[in-house]
């Protein structure tokens, strides 16, 4: 999940860029059918897809819609959203998945956890909000940050659906199902807007940004997320996205931008110290 976290950051600073080039819906397609294909072929090199994963195949239609929902909005709120406040609001997607665990899972959420998540959500509004109490008062939030949250909804309803809805399959095999029932209904949705799109007219850049995000934030990402799923609590597992703000503020000094205001520095400190309070050790070994 650590590593989730940094690879996660980069596609907020370069998403941001490319975001205004492409339909969202048209981008999202095209990355899962990318991604689909390197998981598809490392599931078939590392043992093939067994019989018994194609049971019930309308889990990875709900699995692939609810991630296609996430990345298409993630875009969408891109257009407008700073990638640092766009990160901000990622933040906040532990806490949603702590209530939607309970929902779904009845996993339960000891007091040392609330505690991580409710210092890790503070956090986050202070940076969201720019340190300013008016504004977060007045729920003064910016379009695409709104977009944005709306899609942080379907994330955090994904987490513990993987688990629900895993009958066994190993996280290649099951996240190879979730990205071609998600292409597909991409495919299906798009209205024609992936064949009206000019690719061959669009700059380095975006192939160099989709690359990316079909590789390193979606195929290895979406691994990386189906193991720790079924092996950690669905909050615990989120916790780490508490440090995508701070690795998506290098990402933004290493292209030119300055550093943020010291006042904002303090959310992304409480972000941290939550990341801290919640990877601690369970005592009841969870």
């Amino acid at each position: 999940m650590l590593l989730f976290s940094i690879l996660v950051a980069g596609s907020f600073s370069l998403g941001a860029r490319i975001a205004n080039m492409v339909d969202p819906v048209a981008l999202t397609a095209v990355r899962f059918a990318i991604a689909g294909v390197l998981i598809g072929a490392l599931a078939f090199a590392t043992g093939g897809i067994p019989r018994t994963a194609l049971r019930a195949p309308w889990r990875y239609a709900v699995l692939g819609g609810v991630f296609a929902i996430y990345f298409v909005l993630m875009f969408e709120g891109l257009k407008t959203a700073d990638p640092v406040d766009a990160a901000a609001v990622f933040t906040l997607t532990p806490v949603l998945t702590a209530v939607i665990a309970w929902l779904l899972l009845r996993q339960i959420t000891t007091a040392g956890v609330a505690l991580g998540l409710a210092l890790g959500a503070a956090g986050a509004l202070w940076v969201i909000f720019d340190a300013d109490i008016a504004r977060l008062l007045s729920l003064d939030l910016g379009r695409g940050e709104a977009i944005y949250f709306v899609g942080c909804v379907a994330h955090a309803v994904y987490t513990p659906m993987v688990r629900k809805l895993n009958q066994g399959e190993r996280p290649v095999v099951f996240t190879f199902g979730m990205l071609i029932a998600g292409a597909a209904l991409l495919f299906a949705i798009s209205g024609g807007q992936i064949a009206r799109t000019e690719w061959l007219a669009l700059p380095p850049l975006f192939w160099f940004t989709l690359a990316y995000l079909a590789v390193f934030a979606s195929a290895v990402t979406f691994l990386l997320l189906q193991y720790a799923t079924l092996r950690l609590p669905s909050a615990k597992v989120m916790a780490y996205t508490y440090l995508t703000p701070s690795v998506v503020i290098l990402w933004e000094v290493s292209s030119g931008a300055s550093w943020p205001a010291s006042v904002v520095a303090i959310g992304i400190a409480m972000t941290i110290a939550a990341l801290l309070i919640l990877v601690r050790p369970d005592p009841r070994g969870a």
